[in-house]
């Protein structure tokens, strides 16, 4: 056998790769969507200081494990704030598949761990290090 033949054929017999990614489930695209969600809002406060109208927006800080998530869906895509401005129209959007899967597609599989509405009223700082020992 030639020197180049045998790792040609050991390629051949390997084949496609046996894993492949699993589809997305009702949950992973509920949190993707919500971090999306989150994240443009964020975007949409810093990025649009000439519409006064996003200031009146309600705060938009999700948490899919919080019951009141829905009522807070609900009350964003309902206000009547900012109507016709492409950036927000196009987070309403985002709010409202989001309501949408979370209400109809995917409502047996949620599992609400709190329903604190005040929580969703303002952003849990994120930690990125252990907290310093109490002493």
């Amino acid at each position: 056998m030639t020197p180049w033949l045998l790792p040609l054929l050991l390629l051949l017999l390997a084949g496609p790769p046996a894993v492949r990614p699993a589809p997305p489930t009702c949950y992973s695209r509920m949190l993707g969507l919500s971090r999306e969600i989150s994240r443009d809002f964020q975007r949409l406060q810093a990025t649009e200081p000439s519409e006064p109208c996003v200031t009146y927006l309600p705060s938009l800080y999700l948490d899919i494990h919080n019951y009141c998530v829905l009522a807070k869906l609900r009350d964003f895509v309902g206000s009547p704030h900012c109507w016709h401005v492409a950036p927000v129209d196009a987070l309403k959007d985002k709010v409202r598949k989001l309501y949408t899967i979370m209400n109809s597609f995917c409502r047996r599989d949620l599992v609400f761990l709190s329903d604190d509405c005040s929580a969703l009223e303002y952003p849990v700082p994120a930690t990125t290090a252990p907290a310093a020992p109490q002493g």
